[in-house]
């Protein structure tokens, strides 16, 4: 792991794609009253934290793994979230935010995720409450993060791309946007763009693909969930015909990888020791992958640096969490 954390910090990446503000409220549980006027129960706020969230996530998860310069490429409102944000991302060590837009013409995407505590049980997660963009991203927006794109495309060692909004064309990974990382792709063939979207990768260019067994299903147009040997065939062909390497996570069963020239490897998911929360398995799934992979790691080797880390993360409970390589080594054989 020496080794590897030395390759880790030497590596220059870009992140592209939806930040979100994940804020947690955590109330105390004892502290529970009733509201005189409604006579409904009030939850009483006893502290507030927050942290970058989407694919700040998956910086979060590259920051602890020791990655050396993250460079992030999204947009944040002029609002309070947007400034706690981008603390956020300040604060953590090798991150650069040259390219991080801040507009007042978009508002910035906000998880509030209102947490129980509860003094003998794991916290209790009550309903969400989520502040997005629901109209096109500003042209203005979209040209600075297309240059972003240009300007890192000739440098980093690797880009994540995260497509995290729920409706198209509101977001960072807009239709030109893909079309700026395709143009990256076609100057540098070896450059290694990894890509995941909530809505599919339909839409994207042939760069390295990772999705879940759902999202392959969607994109093959199967009209029943996948078996094990059809995600195999499924992921094999899709690499083949892309040229790049195919990831699906497989929830309880691991993960799966298949190269372009036809090796298909499956990991699978180490035993659960104790209460999981999956919230942020597939991002450190997505870091682990594209950091070991920008360091020469072959795909077999990534893919289990990346099951374990995906381990480690969903034994963290009540928050987003991260893995740090000390962390996986302890998982690894």
């Amino acid at each position: 792991m020496n080794d590897l954390a030395q390759r880790y910090a030497r590596l220059r990446l870009a992140v592209v794609g939806d930040f979100c503000l994940d804020r947690y409220l955590e109330i105390d549980s004892a502290r529970t009253e009733r509201s005189l006027e409604t006579g409904q129960p009030v939850h009483n706020v006893v502290r507030v934290r927050a942290q970058a969230g989407a694919a700040g996530t998956i910086l979060n998860n590259l920051v602890a793994l020791g990655a050396g310069e993250i460079h992030v490429v999204g947009f944040a409102g002029a609002d309070g979230e947007g400034f706690e944000l981008r603390r956020a991302l300040a604060a953590l060590p090798g991150v650069r935010l040259e390219h991080f837009v801040e507009s007042p013409h978009v508002r910035t995407f906000t998880y509030c995720k209102p947490l129980v505590l509860h003094p003998d049980r794991p916290p209790e997660e009550l309903d969400r409450l989520d502040s997005k963009n629901w109209r096109p991203t500003p042209a203005e927006v979209e040209d600075r993060l297309i240059r972003a794109v240009d300007d890192l495309g000739a440098h980093a060692d690797a880009f994540i791309v995260m497509d995290q909004v729920s409706v198209a064309e509101t977001g960072v990974v807009t239709r030109r946007l893909r079309d700026a990382l395709a143009a990256v792709s076609r100057r540098r063939p070896g450059l290694l763009i990894l890509a995941d979207s909530r809505r599919g990768l339909r839409d994207f260019p042939p760069l390295t693909f990772k999705m879940n067994r759902a999202e392959l299903r969607a994109l093959t147009g199967a009209d029943h969930e996948l078996e094990m040997a059809e995600v195999r065939q499924a992921a094999a062909e899709l690499a083949q015909r892309n040229g790049r390497a195919v990831i699906v996570t497989l929830a309880e069963q691991g993960l799966l990888g298949a190269a372009p020239g036809g090796a298909v490897t499956h990991v699978a998911a180490l035993p659960v020791r104790g209460p999981v929360d999956i919230v942020g398995a597939g991002d450190a799934v997505t870091a682990n992958l594209t950091a070991a992979l920008a360091s020469g790691c072959p795909l077999p080797e990534a893919l289990a640096l990346a099951n374990a880390a995906a381990s480690v993360v969903i034994h963290q409970l009540g928050t987003t969490g991260t893995a740090s390589l000390e962390q996986i080594q302890q998982l690894l054989p």
